[in-house]
C-alpha cells in the first residue's frame, strides 16, 4: 500500500449510514469528538430505507417510536412509507452537520486490530486503509439479502430478484408472477403486485400471525399539534411505547392475557377478510404467537383471498427456466420471481473479515452462534462496539430505542478508555457468558423458542433478540462499568493517548 493512500488516524472509525451510524455520528459531535469517519458501502444515507425501495415499503412500527427521540419527525400518518422515512434521516443529518463525516461509496473489507500500535486498520474496497483507536459497527442485521440456493435457481429465464434488489424496470402488468417467502417484505409488496399481475402465485413455508394497524394520514392540524406540542408528543410517544411493550409482554410470555387479546385480533382479521375455509386453513400458523414476528397489514388476507392469486404451502422445490417446482411435485410456469426470503441477519457484519486478538477472527467467535455482552461488545476484540448487534433485536417495538441506548453506552465507554488511561478496553469473557447465560435462560421462558423456524433462532439459539422488555435492556446499560472489562495498561506510548476533543 503506497504512502498516498494511507490516512490520518481516527480517534473513531464505524461502518453503517443507517439510523445507527447517523445516531453515533449526533452524539460523538455532541460530545466534541471531532475525529471520527463513518463509511458506507452505498451511494447515501438510509441503511436499509435507502435499499428497499419495493412497492408498499413502510415501517411497522408507529413513527412517534421510529425516530429519534431527540428529533421528532413531522410524520403524515403513524405508519410512513419508505421514502418518507429516508427524507427524514436526510433531514436529521443536515440538522446536525452530521454530514461531512460520513463516506459513501466505501465499503469496508476487512478491519484487523494491531496490538502493537493499539489501533483498529481497516481496508476498502478502492484500496484505502484506514486507522482508527476505536471501531463501531452500525451495518445492523438486515442488510446481507438472501435467495435461497435451490436447484436451478440461475436456470430462470426471465427477471429474478430479491425485495430488497427491487427491479423497478420490470412491469408486472399482465405477467405471471411468484412471491417466494411471506415475511414482512412479503406482507407489503404481495397486495400491491397482486393488483397488476394477471397471476400471483405465493410459496408459503409458515403462515405469519397477521393483525391490522392504522394507516390513516394525519391532518396538518393534527401534524403540527404532535410536533410543535411538546406534552402531546410525548404522550403520543409514550402511548405507542406502552402498546409495543404489551405485546412483548405477551411474547416474553408474562402476559397470558395481551396473548389472548393478539390472538383474537388476529382470528378476526383472517375470519373477515378470507372467506373460504379451505384458504382459511393455509393461512393459520403452526407455531406459537410470537415465535415469528407478528406482522400488521390491513390487505394481506384480502389479496391473499382474490381470485388471481395462489397459495402454495409446500414450499419451492427447484427452479426451472421456466418457473417454480412445489415440494409436492406440481410445477408453476411464471415470468417474474420475486424472492422475498429475509436476510442474513444472523450473519451480522458478513462477509467483512474482522480480526482481533491473536489473530481471531469474529467468523471463529461466532462459529456457535453470535454474542456480545449487552449486545455490544465482544471477548478478544478490544475496543470494537456493535450498534444492534446480537440479542438487541426487538420483536414489538422500535429499534431505535435500542440504538440510542447502545450509543449512549459506547460514549461512556469512550470517556472509560479515556480515564482509565489504558491503551484498549477488552470485555472479560465470564462477564460475557453471564450475559449469553442470562439471555438463554430469558429465552426459554418466552415465545422465541416456540416452535418455528425463525432467523431470530437460525444459529440454533436467540441470537438476535432481545429476551424480555426493552426497558429493562436501558436499565442494563444505564452505566458504563469498567469493571467488566481488562484494561491494556499504556505501559508504551500508543499511537493516540486520548480520545480527541475539538
Amino acid at each position: 500500500m503506497s504512502a498516498a493512500r494511507e490516512q490520518p488516524v481516527l480517534d473513531v472509525a464505524a461502518i453503517g449510514a443507517g439510523f445507527g451510524g447517523l445516531c453515533l455520528a449526533i452524539k460523538l459531535k455532541d460530545q466534541g469528538i471531532g475525529s471520527f469517519a463513518i463509511f458506507d458501502r452505498g451511494a447515501d444515507f438510509g441503511g436499509t430505507w435507502r435499499d428497499n425501495t419495493y412497492p408498499g415499503a413502510a415501517c411497522d412500527v408507529p413513527s412517534a417510536m421510529y425516530s429519534y427521540s431527540f428529533y421528532p419527525g413531522k410524520w403524515t400518518s403513524a405508519f410512513p412509507r419508505q421514502s418518507e422515512i429516508l427524507r427524514y434521516l436526510h433531514r436529521a443529518a443536515d440538522h446536525f452537520g452530521a454530514r461531512d463525516h460520513f463516506h459513501f461509496d466505501a465499503e469496508v473489507t476487512a478491519a484487523r486490530f494491531d496490538t502493537d500500535a493499539a489501533l483498529w486498520r481497516l481496508e476498502l474496497v478502492d484500496g484505502r486503509q484506514i486507522a482508527a483507536r476505536v471501531l463501531v459497527s452500525a451495518v445492523g442485521q438486515l442488510h446481507r439479502p438472501v435467495i435461497p440456493q435451490l436447484p436451478g435457481v440461475d436456470s430462470f429465464t426471465g427477471p429474478a430478484f430479491h425485495s430488497a434488489q427491487w427491479r423497478h424496470e420490470v412491469d408486472l402488468r399482465g405477467k405471471k408472477v411468484a412471491v417466494v417467502g411471506t415475511g414482512a417484505s412479503a406482507i407489503q409488496l404481495v397486495p400491491e403486485v397482486a393488483k397488476e399481475a394477471a397471476h400471483l402465485t405465493v410459496f408459503q413455508r409458515s403462515a405469519p400471525y397477521v393483525i391490522g394497524k392504522n394507516v390513516k394520514r394525519y391532518s396538518d392540524w393534527q401534524r403540527n399539534v404532535i410536533h410543535h406540542v411538546a406534552p402531546v408528543r410525548l404522550a403520543n410517544r409514550l402511548r405507542f411505547f406502552m402498546i409495543g411493550e404489551a405485546a412483548a409482554s405477551a411474547f416474553t410470555g408474562a402476559n397470558p392475557l395481551v396473548r389472548q387479546v393478539l390472538l383474537s385480533r388476529w382470528r378476526l382479521r383472517l375470519h373477515r377478510g378470507v372467506r373460504d375455509p379451505e384458504l382459511r386453513e393455509k393461512l393459520k400458523p403452526d407455531y406459537e404467537l410470537g415465535c415469528k414476528r407478528m406482522l400488521l397489514s390491513n390487505e394481506w388476507y384480502p389479496a391473499m383471498a382474490r381470485e388471481n392469486v395462489e397459495v402454495v404451502t409446500s414450499g419451492v422445490t427447484e427452479v426451472t427456466a421456466s418457473g417454480l417446482t412445489a415440494g409436492d411435485g406440481t410445477h408453476r410456469e411464471v415470468d417474474v420471481i420475486i424472492y422475498g426470503t429475509g436476510f442474513a441477519a444472523p450473519s451480522f457484519l458478513q462477509p467483512m473479515r474482522v480480526e482481533g486478538l491473536d489473530g481471531q477472527t469474529l467468523d471463529d467467535a461466532w462459529r456457535d452462534g453470535a454474542q456480545a455482552h449487552l449486545g455490544v461488545c465482544v471477548h478478544g476484540f478490544p475496543n470494537f462496539f456493535l450498534i444492534y448487534g446480537p440479542n438487541t433485536n426487538l420483536g414489538s417495538n422500535s429499534i431505535i430505542y435500542m440504538i440510542e441506548t447502545q450509543v449512549a453506552w459506547i460514549t461512556q465507554a469512550l470517556r472509560g478508555l479515556e480515564r482509565s488511561g489504558g491503551r484498549w478496553l477488552d470485555v472479560r469473557a465470564d462477564r460475557q457468558a453471564d450475559f449469553v447465560a442470562w439471555v438463554d435462560r430469558a429465552t426459554q421462558r418466552g415465545a422465541y423458542s416456540g416452535g418455528c423456524h425463525s432467523w431470530y433462532t437460525a444459529a440454533g439459539r436467540n441470537t438476535n433478540n432481545w429476551p424480555t422488555l426493552t426497558p429493562l435492556y436501558r436499565r442494563r446499560l444505564r452505566r458504563f462499568d469498567l469493571l467488566d472489562f481488562d484494561v491494556e495498561p499504556a505501559s508504551e506510548v500508543p499511537a493516540v493517548t486520548r480520545i480527541g476533543r475539538r
